[in-house]
């Protein structure tokens, strides 16, 4: 049995509806890690009331006293499962893996010895070459396609749940709503180094799984939420002001011709929508101008508080 203190490890596994075989899951990734020099637990968070996965649960923990297992009593979604698995690891080194076969269980060794090789804080894994249905690769590629276009950063494939990250990282990054999948731009963005590795998929992982319109239209705002969070968290007037300020330049130019055009006597103001629309757009601007400088202020503030860098180490 291990000792609880000298836990270097810690194996999260965030559950919820989707998952595979939890006995069979739990064997053959505790198989793969016996071969690494850490001493490890697992932490089973199961997301909301899953009877049947409780059931496993318990019997697993029975076996294994380095299981933890950890419920809510609703869904709350990956983002925070993970964050309360964290609350209860206790090594060093955090390894994330999905409910369900995504990759070889070998590969975890091989993602362990280019974490234990270099000097990164978060690897992620990237399962290449895809061997899933066309429409979830096509799903995929759409997806890391925006990513990369509006971080600038190379990943391809963050939904894969491999990760193994130093315990700073978890410390560092706030998870919340559907953020999970965020990770390693959350990561980079608070200064820590991410590297992506490529592994085989697992053979089980071949699920056909179309998103339906909400599904796409919430990973939709998920994006527009990295997109603010990864450029304008400490200038939010960049991004309030230029869209107020076009706001109302718009609004302004329609408003100055509709004035033009009474002046000259083309037109006559009475009853015209589009005077209506300028001075609209005009007032619309201003306001997302004043949001822009009050979250100016708020983080002006706070900017003591704020830190977007991580000291990786001190020579003295």
């Amino acid at each position: 049995m291990q000792s609880e203190n000298a836990v270097s490890l810690s194996v999260i596994i965030p559950i919820s509806e989707r998952c595979d075989d939890l006995r069979k899951l739990y064997l053959q990734h505790a198989e793969a890690l016996a071969a690494s020099n850490y001493s490890y637990e697992f932490i089973f968070v199961l997301d909301g009331v899953n009877s049947a996965a409780l059931e496993i649960s318990k019997e697993l923990k029975s076996e294994f006293p380095q299981l933890k297992v950890v419920t809510t009593n609703r869904r709350v979604g990956e983002a925070t499962a993970l964050a309360i698995g964290f609350e209860y690891a206790q090594g060093s080194t955090i390894l994330t893996l999905a409910p369900h076969l995504q990759v070889e269980p070998a590969e975890i060794s091989r993602v362990f010895q280019e974490f234990n090789g270099e000097e990164y804080d978060l690897i992620i894994s990237r399962r290449e070459p895809r061997i899933d249905s066309i429409l979830n690769r096509i799903q995929s590629w759409v997806f890391h396609r925006l990513t990369r276009m509006l971080t600038k950063l190379p990943y391809h494939d963050v939904g894969c749940r491999l990760r193994i990250m130093k315990r700073e990282v978890m410390e560092e990054v706030r998870l919340y709503g559907d953020l999970h999948r965020f990770l390693p731009f959350l990561a980079y963005q608070r200064g820590f180094s991410v590297v992506e590795v490529s592994v085989r998929q697992s053979g089980t992982d071949k699920k056909h799984r179309a998103n339906r319109l909400g599904v796409c239209l919430k990973g939709a705002l998920d994006l527009l939420t990295l997109f603010f969070l990864f450029k304008f968290t400490k200038r939010p007037l960049r991004f309030f002001g230029l869209l107020g300020s076009g706001l109302f330049g718009a609004g302004g130019l329609i408003a100055a011709v509709s004035v033009a055009l009474q002046i000259l006597g083309h037109e006559t103001l009475v009853g015209r929508p589009l005077l209506v629309l300028g001075v609209l757009l005009m007032v619309m601007g201003v306001q997302l101008f004043s949001i822009g400088l009050l979250g100016e202020i708020i983080v002006f503030t706070h900017a003591r508080r704020i830190k977007d860098y991580s000291v990786s180490k001190i020579l003295e």
